[in-house]
């Protein structure tokens, strides 16, 4: 388990990681007082269960994936929880035939009484590329055609920014925020993507080279919403990965259950950024401002305040205000580590206060001992005043 508990209307609310390794995914839901078990959500239909006939029949459910692995979102008006899942298993789709293979990369929104899925919405039907679907779902309250919508927001994985009604899961946009090779756009009518030529090719065992690359247009860091501009934030990801899928061997547990290989492109120009830190129109989809970053992407989320502050962290330890307006940078400290971490504020007897931690671990010390030199991996805490 990698994710954060949510309690919503007195259940408290977890999932699980493990899609690599064939695992299949689930949300339970318990009691906070005492611990018992309420309920589970398996995020893979079964027999009997709707969604079953897009699996094929026999096991491939059972290992299909779908792990839930980031924390979801609650509204309490409409008593909703709205939790994304992960990638299929295995990312090779062979042996989940040429279905869609409910629930895997989708949002899905949930009593958390019972665990009953009112509505969803799959992004990547039949994912054989690694899209998850399970990064933070921002809810916001925005204009659409004139009209004010209570909406739920997700820049995902496969590079479309995705805009839904949260009361009913209705699409009201579908756009790339991102580079995008393997679909041509996001049907409005049916709500699905029309794959690009090279969803034929890979499925034919073919080398590709996909945009997004595996880890995505935006990976884990969340990105963050300022409900007075309507424009979210977000450190974002620009990069490709060659790309093919491998036959599939039987499954076995505790092993990955994959069946790719992926590299590098060769001559990436040098010049080309490796993401952006970016200010972006939900429901178009395009930068307001956009900042480069020329040496690695950021890994850490981003926090937008009232005042009209940006806060993120680089992977160089730089703890960075950006203006929201312009993504100008207004101030930056050197944490002394890298920082892939989550920024929060809060107030104590009336001040105001930043807090970040900072230190390097997982992916970070990878890309620390890949590029990094010798940048520190001691971990910290940093808490900073706003000046009056």
């Amino acid at each position: 388990m990698t994710v954060a508990p949510l309690v919503a209307n007195g259940v408290l609310l977890t999932g699980i990681s493990g899609a690599e390794f064939g695992i299949r995914g689930f949300i339970d839901g318990w009691d906070p007082d005492t611990g018992r078990h309420l309920w589970r959500r398996y995020t893979t239909a079964g027999p009997g269960e709707p969604g079953a006939d897009t699996w094929p029949p026999g096991d491939a459910y059972k290992n299909g994936g779908a792990s839930t692995w980031i924390t979801g979102s609650y509204d309490p008006d409409l008593d909703l929880v709205y939790w994304g899942t992960g990638n299929a298993g295995p990312w090779n789709p062979e042996p989940r035939g040429k279905l869609d293979n409910l629930y895997v990369a989708s949002i899905l929104a949930i009593r958390p009484k019972t665990g009953q899925i009112v509505w969803h919405y799959q992004a990547t039907p039949n994912d054989p590329y690694d899209w998850d679907a399970c990064w933070e779902l921002i809810l916001g309250d925005i204009k659409v055609d004139g009209q004010a919508r209570k909406v739920v927001m997700q820049l995902n994985r496969n590079g479309f920014l995705y805009v839904l009604d949260r009361t009913n899961g209705k699409l009201l946009s579908a756009k790339p925020f991102e580079k995008i090779s393997w679909a041509t756009h996001v049907d409005m009518t049916t709500g699905r993507p029309v794959e690009s030529e090279q969803g034929q090719k890979v499925r034919a065992y073919e080398w590709i080279e996909k945009w997004p690359g595996t880890r995505g247009a935006k990976n884990w860091a969340h990105a963050a919403f300022d409900p007075n501009t309507g424009l979210l934030f977000a450190n974002t990801m620009h990069a490709a990965r060659v790309y093919r899928l491998l036959p599939v061997e039987p499954f076995k547990a505790g092993q990955r259950y994959m069946f790719m290989e992926a590299k590098d492109p060769e001559n990436r120009p040098a010049d080309l950024p490796w993401g952006h830190l970016e200010a972006i129109d939900p429901m178009t989809a395009k930068p307001r401002w956009r900042m480069p970053l020329t040496d690695f992407p950021h890994w850490s989320a981003v926090l937008a305040t009232g005042g009209g502050l940006v806060f993120t962290g680089k992977m160089t330890g730089e703890f960075i205000a950006v203006d929201a307006d312009t993504g100008k940078t207004l101030w930056q400290f050197q944490t002394g580590s890298g920082v892939n971490s989550q920024p929060i504020t809060w107030t104590r007897n009336g001040k105001q206060y930043i807090t970040v931690l900072s230190g390097l671990g997982g992916l970070g010390e990878i890309v620390n001992r890949q590029k990094l030199g010798n940048v520190p991996q001691g971990g910290s805490v940093w808490t900073f005043a706003l000046v009056d």
